[in-house]
């Protein structure tokens, strides 16, 4: 693992986005109903919207030198989807991904929440912790697989906009201890 502004895992580049990505953003992932129905953001419905997100990680990374990162192919640069990590307090951050369809069942978000991990402990946090959708099995499974565990004291309700009527309901949350 490099800087935190540049990660490298086996397959994976990650970094912060810049404006030169709003296009790549907005078309490989972030307007695709199937890709964000469970995300706890709403679809881009413009690449105004793709910008507004930039400028959010811009200001995330100037105010605590952590947030949002652009995943991608380590080979060839290909843009796979985004995750990040954003401190809470008190030793405490959420993190999240979210993959293209054509990159879902590879492995891919697997090694990008191990890198998440890696960079949580870099950054000498105490837990970090994921919030899901109940319907979203697959999430589900990929974060017990890297560790996290249920948390069941978690009770603040969340809006998921792109699903019907922008349901709001308390998300199951896996949390994960990182202390050595």
């Amino acid at each position: 693992m490099s800087s935190l502004n540049a990660i490298t895992t086996e397959r994976l580049l990650l970094n912060a986005p810049a404006f030169d990505d709003a296009k790549a953003i907005f078309e490989t992932y972030a307007s695709d109903p199937a890709v964000t129905t469970y995300v706890g953001w709403p679809r881009h419905r413009n690449i105004d919207d793709t910008i507004a997100f930039i400028e959010f990680a811009n200001a995330e990374w100037s105010r605590s030198s952590i947030g949002p990162y652009l995943v991608r192919d380590r080979k060839d640069g290909t843009l796979l989807g985004s995750t990040g990590i954003s401190c809470t307090g008190k030793g405490d951050a959420m993190t999240g991904y979210v993959l293209a369809e054509a990159n879902w069942g590879k492995g891919f978000a697997t090694e990008v929440v191990h890198a998440m991990i890696a960079v949580a402990r870099q950054l000498d946090l105490l837990t970090l912790f994921a919030l899901c959708h109940p319907a979203h099995s697959a999430s589900c499974r990929v974060l017990e697989k890297t560790g996290f565990r249920l948390d069941s004291t978690w009770s603040e309700t969340i809006t998921f906009p792109n699903l019907v009527g922008g349901q709001s309901i308390v998300p199951v949350c896996y949390r994960q201890s990182l202390s050595r």
